[in-house]
Parts: C-alpha cells; sequence; structure tokens
C-alpha cells in the first residue's frame, strides 16, 4: 500500500501549487482544523464544501461483550464525531459500477 502523507508533505504540495509561502498554507490548514473543531462543537455539524462534512452524533447505550471472558458488560452512550463523505468526492474517487 502507498504511503499517506503527512502533514508537511500537504502544506509543500500546497505551498507549491499555490504559490504561497508554506507557514501561510500551515497556518490555514491549523485554523481550518481550529474552525471545524468550534463549529461541530457548537452546532454539532462542520462542511468542507466538495470533501464532506463532519458530523457530531449520539451514541444509545447497549449491550456488549467482553473479548477475553464472553461476559455481557454494558457500554454506556457516548457522543462521537463522524465524518460523511460528499457523494461527488466518492464518485470521482471510486466511480458507481454501471449496471
Amino acid at each position: 500500500m502507498a504511503k499517506v502523507m503527512t502533514k508537511s508533505q500537504v502544506v509543500g504540495h500546497l505551498a507549491d501549487k499555490l504559490e504561497l509561502q508554506k507557514k501561510a498554507v500551515a497556518g490555514v490548514l491549523e485554523e481550518l482544523v481550529a474552525l471545524a473543531t468550534k463549529e461541530c462543537k457548537t452546532n454539532g455539524q462542520f462542511v468542507v464544501p466538495g470533501l464532506g462534512k463532519a458530523v457530531k452524533a449520539h451514541r444509545k447505550e447497549r449491550m456488549g461483550r467482553n473479548p477475553q471472558t464472553g461476559e455481557a458488560i454494558k457500554i454506556p452512550a457516548k457522543t462521537v464525531v463522524k465524518f460523511r463523505l460528499a457523494k461527488a468526492f466518492k464518485d470521482a474517487v471510486v466511480p458507481p459500477k454501471k449496471k
């Protein structure tokens, strides 16, 4: 499997492509993450146009099993963040099958 791009590689690529300084691009990425965090906390979702959206969701309490002992345990309710990809992005990466 191919290696995943690191943050510095992403910053370097964007800086070259947009002809900006790496420091400016890194600042934009950090601000985007901070904004996404803040918006997801307060509004429950954050949209990155063309890529997808981060959504805050509530998981109900449920029963599970301890894999070592097989004992039934109660898994408490909790809030999680899910990222839903945009349809256009999904179709660009993995084209839909033709019927």
